[in-house]
Formats: structure tokens, sequence, C-alpha cells
């Protein structure tokens, strides 16, 4: 079975592809394929989100021809405690899709100045849809807190103000194989491919 990841985040599939390299598995993305498809991302949690780009892209998958792929797809965000979870699963189009990290970073921070409360959590489903109907899914997640100021030039997204007290930084100050170790996406990853081995 070739496993493919639904994603047309180029930084996204970084981080992701070394951790099925590990493990044995070849990922691809649906790029490598020449194909472009976004699905659709109207659900009101994560899990349904993840279920959706998942099954979606298989079905496109199969109806172009790819009848022998399993998709994979996540959905993931930020929740921050003084901001009633969010923004949550609106993360990806909080501020508006096309508003630059640096921006959305910088109106978060606006937005703790002067609360207490700065804790925040990364949130990650993952969805694994096979061609016969199979659905699977796995959940990963990590505490830290906003951070005063962006740090870090690494990773993408809202890691440059996510703070972690236990190692002294920020997610985007870790290596790539620091926060794959620890992130909410690489829990929920190692768990998927784990059913993805007891499956096969």
């Amino acid at each position: 079975m070739t496993y493919v990841f639904a994603t047309n985040n180029a930084g996204k599939m970084k981080e992701i592809k070394p951790i099925f390299e590990q493990a044995g598995i070849e990922l691809l993305w649906l790029a490598d394929l020449g194909l472009l498809f976004v699905p659709e991302e109207d659900g009101d949690t994560f899990e349904e989100n993840a279920m959706q780009k998942a099954v979606e892209t298989v079905d496109f998958l199969y109806e172009n021809g790819y009848d022998d792929m399993a998709v994979l797809a996540d959905d993931s965000g930020l929740c921050i405690t003084a901001l009633g979870g969010e923004p949550g699963v609106d993360s990806a189009n909080y501020m508006g899709r096309e508003t630059p990290y640096e921006v959305r970073n910088a109106h978060i921070i606006g937005e703790l100045d002067g609360k207490p409360d700065r804790t925040a959590k990364f949130m990650c489903v993952i969805a694994c849809a096979y061609p016969d109907g199979v659905l699977m899914t796995t959940v990963g997640e990590i505490h830290g807190e906003i951070a005063a100021k962006p740090c870090g030039k690494g990773g993408f997204g809202f890691d440059t103000i996510f703070y972690l007290p236990d190692h002294g930084k920020t997610m985007a100050e870790l290596t790539p194989a620091e926060k794959n170790k620890i992130s909410h996406r690489g829990q929920a990853l190692k768990l998927m491919i784990e059913a993805i081995r007891c499956e096969n």
C-alpha cells in the first residue's frame, strides 16, 4: 500500500516525511503525483476536519486512477486558554489564510497583554482513509505557554510563540528531531504508524 499525505504545505511535509522514513514507510504528497486538491474543511472539531480531508482525498485519488493508495490527513491547531480555546479549529484561517504568521503571532501576543494566564496547547488529529472504506484516527497534544515575544527560526505557523517551560525554548527553537519527538503532530503520527502496522 502506498501512503499519501493530503497537504499542499511543504513545511508540514518536510517535518512529517522523516518520521515515516524512520519507520520504513514511504510517504508521498500530492505534489509527487503532479496533483493539486484542496478538500473541504468545515467540521466543528479537529477530528471531523481530519477525517473529511482524508476521505475526500482518497476519493479524489481513486477517481483519478489511483486505487491502491491510502491517504493520511491532519487537522491541528493552537488552543489558548485565556482566549476561550481560540484560534482552535480555525487556526489555519485565523485572521485570514493569507495573513502572514508574523502578523497573527503579534496579534495573539497583543491579545494576551496583561492577562496572567498564558497557557495554551497544540492539538493534532491524524486520519488515515483506505480505498476500501477503512478509516482510523489518532490524537496528540502538547501543553505550553504563549511567549512574550517570538523566538526561533525553525518550524512554521505559531511555533515561534509557543513556549515550552520544560525545555526553556519555543517550538521554533527546537531542532527538527527534537520537535518531532515531542510535538502534537509527532505524537499523533507515531500512534498512526503503529495503527498502520496493525492494519497491515
